[in-house]
């Protein structure tokens, strides 16, 4: 494989072109703030049910961490309180091309493998297929054997041997995210949505103690119901109105190759160790090492790290720490944590964060990719990237209505699972915010676990 030179991605920048220039009226019945997978599926969910709906983007809709996963529709390997909530994810995902009109929306029911190299991992799956029978999800045990009969183009683990076994939910697949939620957010607009970039959100307006409208940096717009959806910037929007959030970000990398010949892999998304892959829709790869997140020291580092604990002995191995974030990273050093609504806020500072991929993660996957898939050793990368992920304490979001400001609603802190459970997430985040039942039981997700002594246990994955 050759080396090639660390490129910014292509997906979504400043740079790219506004597709939605607003401006936005001065009275809504709710106002999303982000437009990530998150915020743009509620504003889909509540236009389609006639709501006056704006959403405000800071920058280009999608163009963080939504345009820079991995693409994967993943029902396999959630969390026991996330895991309904992506099976009805996985459904809508199946239905939005056509509901839409936007094929960019096309949803591949690839399945998705997971691979073990050791009885304990393999143990780890073993435990996880009770919580998928309980909801009678279609994950399917893998022995060695099943895994050699099946995917003979995957080679074993690294020192030789083969699998100890593995797992397949073959109702997972994959879609494109650069495209898909863009798509979505066209379709939002078309059903009655107002969206507008280079919008920042500086601050809440707040009445008697609610929600009474927010203070754009283009002007105040007047609503008694707000949607926190900022991914990476939640937390420092939350904590400039008062509010603690607690929520951390990583590092994650991604890189693409060139298209694969005829006779390349074609099979089910791949988690291995010290490499995941799944295929494009052009051709190529879409491939990560999987093995390492990087955290930025931040104050907020400290101010949560006893909330953290567990978090972090589950992950040490995989998360590499780094002494400071580049100058206007969501909390860095010096950053303003404290602005008034008449304040250039950080949000207009840094309209997209483009973080420069990680060369380590590069260096693995050039290494690797060939090793554990014969047929694609010559395939070349072509470009890498980087996202920064928000993670809660224990790795699952924050859902529902604030408890301690009425009115603001969180769908926030997806901890890297985003992307394929978004469209439930919005869903679910359209009923909560007209005050309906969202049909899930959401108490897992409610914002005074932090603070109520709550165990704030990890998901399983």
């Amino acid at each position: 494989m050759n080396a090639f030179p660390i490129a910014q991605p292509s997906l979504i920048s400043e740079a790219s072109p506004v597709q939605f220039p607003g401006p936005h009226p001065d009275k809504a019945d709710v106002v999303v703030i982000g437009g990530g997978v998150a915020g743009v599926s509620t504003a889909y969910y509540l236009a389609k049910r006639g709501v006056r709906v704006v959403l405000c983007e800071k920058g280009r809709v999608a163009a963080e961490q939504s345009s820079r996963n991995w693409g994967w529709v993943r029902q396999q390997g959630r969390d026991w309180a996330e895991l309904p909530i992506m099976m009805e994810a996985n459904r809508l995902w199946q239905g939005l091309a056509a509901e839409t009109g936007e094929t960019d929306l096309n949803f591949s029911q690839s399945g998705c493998l997971y691979l073990a190299d050791s009885p304990a991992a393999m143990t780890k799956y073993e435990g996880w297929y009770d919580t998928a029978k309980q909801a009678q999800l279609d994950m399917v045990l893998l022995t060695a054997a099943d895994i050699r009969a099946r995917y003979p183009d995957i080679a074993g683990p690294v020192g030789g041997g083969e699998w100890a076994g593995g797992m397949i939910t073959p109702s997972d697949g994959r879609a494109e995210p650069f495209v898909a939620v863009p798509a979505l957010a066209r379709a939002a607009e078309r059903a009655g949505a107002i969206i507008v970039e280079n919008c920042a959100v500086r601050t809440l307006d707040v009445a008697g103690g609610r929600v009474a409208g927010v203070v754009t940096e283009h002007g105040r717009i007047a609503t008694d119901r707000v949607v926190l959806a900022g991914g990476a910037w939640s937390t420092h929007f939350a904590g400039n109105a008062g509010i603690d959030l607690p929520q951390l970000a990583v590092r994650s990398t991604v890189m693409r190759t060139c298209p694969a010949p005829i006779g390349g892999y074609d099979g089910p998304n791949v988690s291995s160790p010290g490499l995941a892959l799944r295929r494009r829709e052009d051709g190529g790869y879409s491939v990560t090492s999987a093995d390492l997140a990087e955290h930025f020291l931040s104050p907020k580092s400290f101010k949560y790290f006893r909330k953290y604990l567990k978090l972090m002995k589950l992950s040490a191995k995989d998360v590499r720490i780094k002494p400071m974030a580049p100058k206007g990273y969501p909390g860095a050093w010096g950053a303003p944590r404290r602005w008034s609504a008449d304040e250039k806020s950080p949000f207009e500072a840094m309209r997209v964060l483009n973080p420069p991929p990680s060369p380590t993660v590069v260096a693995r996957v050039q290494e690797r990719l060939g090793q554990r898939f014969p047929g694609l050793k010559d395939l070349d990368v072509v470009e890498a990237w980087a996202g920064m992920i928000d993670v809660t304490p224990d790795a699952v979001p924050v859902l529902g209505e604030d408890h301690r400001m009425p009115g603001l609603f969180t769908a926030t802190g997806l901890s890297g699972h985003g992307f394929g459970i978004g469209p439930a997430i919005g869903r679910l985040t359209a009923d909560l915010v007209q005050g309906q039942t969202p049909g899930h039981d959401l108490t897992r997700f409610c914002s005074n676990r932090f603070f109520d002594g709550s165990d704030l246990e990890p998901g399983p994955y």
